[in-house]
């Protein structure tokens, strides 16, 4: 539930995003929030982000 609200993520937040190719499988990609790329206050299937190292994805978990 966390990962769906947008004011739970900040920039340099260490989190764990599943990347569009990645969706069936679930895999799972771990990095620094360097921007926000969701503008609604939630989304259901997670805030959508950009990494430092530029993969873009879902948010899945904060850690």
């Amino acid at each position: 539930m966390l990962s769906q609200k947008r004011e739970n993520i900040k920039i340099g937040s260490h989190v764990k995003v599943v990347q569009k190719a990645d969706q069936r499988t679930g895999k799972l990609t771990e990095g620094v929030v360097a921007k926000i790329l969701t503008n609604s206050p939630t989304h259901p299937h997670g805030i959508k982000v950009m990494l430092e190292n530029g993969v873009v994805g879902r948010v899945k978990e904060i850690i």
